[in-house]
This record gives structure tokens, sequence and C-alpha cells, in this order.
């Protein structure tokens, strides 16, 4: 199965519900006016594009409206409009490279992290993995497994270290082992507990005063299937720690895949990998053009 067609498997729910019902209005509109925006309006807003972002599309549709003369012209153009709204990416990573990985508990973070350390071991790249998640046990041990099924190291202490000296050591070990990147889970710290958002940002200034010639990055990892939650979560994490790229797991498990032309056009923060799927290769890097194609196929 190529890469397209297993986005489209893994988006059928998102599809089923958001392109039958869209092709059902267009079916039964004779006319595009104001009763079609309204129901366009609705469809949108169930997908969980959210309310700003359906607005913003159903204006500019309505800008367009002298021009579209068909139903099919009305979806290209919608196609068109949703495209645009996500911000260009570029994934490419200079190596080495210090991940850190954000994220509420039950996301699918510590998952993430071990479908990254498999895709990037791959390409040939030397993995590191940081257990900086120390407030939980279980944290600790699922990424070891990880560790041990992908085939990389685990830096590891036990639970209730201080997570900055689990990354110190990860960073002496990475750089005395040449490694190409260091990929660093942390506490699925809720945001509203201060403190553990204070912890993240001595986490960033371990990286820099320890490593200062590796390439800091750091990504957030968001459950799919919690709709307008997720972005709820990203603005929090946001104020307080600049994150470079969006995980958008679970896509294949709800109906609301819209979130991620919520994420693009409220953050402007750019999704770099989609979950659609539990096996060790269903994470995929994001491409907008094929999501909104797979959407509407």
């Amino acid at each position: 199965m190529g890469i397209f067609d297993k986005l489209k498997q893994g988006l059928s729910k998102t599809r089923e519900s958001f392109s039958e019902k869209f092709d059902n209005i267009l079916k039964f509109t004779k006319k595009i006016d104001e009763e079609t925006f309204e129901e366009l309006e609705e469809l949108l807003i169930s997908a969980d594009v959210g309310v700003y972002t359906t607005q913003e599309l159903i204006e500019r549709l309505r800008e367009n409206s002298k021009k579209i003369k068909s139903t099919e012209e009305l979806k290209a153009i919608l196609k068109e409009e949703i495209i645009s709204l996500f911000p260009k990416q570029n994934i490419s990573l200079d190596f080495p490279t210090v991940m850190l990985v954000v994220g509420v508990n039950g996301v699918g973070k510590t998952t993430s992290i071990g479908k990254l350390a498999n895709k990037y071991n791959n390409q040939g790249k030397k993995v590191i993995l940081a257990a900086a998640d120390t407030f939980r046990a279980a944290a600790i041990d699922q990424l070891e497994i990880w560790g041990q099924r992908v085939g990389v190291d685990v830096i590891k202490h036990q639970e209730g270290a201080d997570p900055a000296s689990v990354l110190f050591d990860a960073l002496q070990a990475g750089k005395a082992r040449k490694s190409d990147l260091i990929i660093c889970d942390t506490a699925g710290r809720l945001h509203t507990k201060k403190n553990l958002m204070e912890e993240l940002k001595k986490l960033y200034r371990v990286c820099h005063k320890e490593y200062p010639e590796a390439n800091i990055t750091s990504l957030m990892v968001l459950d799919a299937t919690t709709g307008q939650n997720a972005l709820i979560q990203a603005k929090m994490f946001k104020e307080a720690v600049d994150f470079s790229g969006i995980i958008l797991t679970k896509l294949d498990g709800t109906a609301k895949g819209g979130i991620a032309i919520a994420i693009a056009s409220e953050l402007g923060i750019p999704v770099w990998y989609i979950g659609i799927g539990e096996g060790v290769n269903d994470l995929q890097e994001f491409n907008h053009q094929d999501f909104v194609d797979a959407i509407f196929a």
C-alpha cells in the first residue's frame, strides 16, 4: 500500500464524516446561496475545524461567490482555501539535534517518541532516548521497551529523579557516542502546573548550556480525538515554550481530523508528523496537500 493510500485509509473516519456530508450538501444545491454557506459552516464546525477558522473559510467563499458557477468549483475553491491556511514547513533536521517532546499524559507522547526513533534509526541516524519523564515509572519502562524494540539506547534514572539530570547524562552520552539525535521524553505536564512548565524551561537551559553546538528543537504531541481541547492545550503550552512543530496522534481514531486545519490556522505552527495507526511505521511526515486531498477523496 502506497503512502497516500495509507493516509486515505487512516483518515477514513474523517473523510466519511466530512466528504460524504459535503457531497450531500452539494448534491441538493441548485443555487449557491447563503443557505449553502450556512450548511457548510455547520459541517466544518462539526469536523472540529473550529469556529474562528470556519468563519474565515466561509468569509473567503462568500468573497468568491460571484466567481463560483458550479458546486464542483465551490469544492475546488474550498480545498484551495484550506490548503492555504497551512504554514510552510521544513522537517529537515541539522544534526546533531536535541529534540524535546512535550504534551499532557495520554496523548501518545512516549509511543510517538518510539516511532520517531525507529524512523531516524532506519535512516541510518544514531539515536539516543532520554527518559526524563521521571514522574511515572511506567513512562520510563515504556520508553525502555521502545528502545529495545527499535534498537536504540535509552538513558534513564530512577522514578522521581531530577529530569534535568537525566537529560544532562543523555547529552554527555550523545556527545561521547557521536549521536545524531537525542530525543527527550518529558513529564505529561498539565498546563495548570506552573512548576512543571518551569521545569521544561530548565531542560531548555541544560540543552543550551551543555550542548550549544547542537540544533535544539521541540515538538508538542496532541491527541486528535480530543478535538478543540488539543487546540486549548497547544495555546497554553505555547505561552510557556516555543515549539517548532506538532505531532498529531490518533487521527485514524477520529472523525474530527479537521483539528489539523484549526491548529494550522490559529497557531501558525506546522504539523510535522501524524499518527494514522498503531504500527511502528504509522507515524508519517505530514503533507498538507495530501492531507486535504485524502479528506476530499
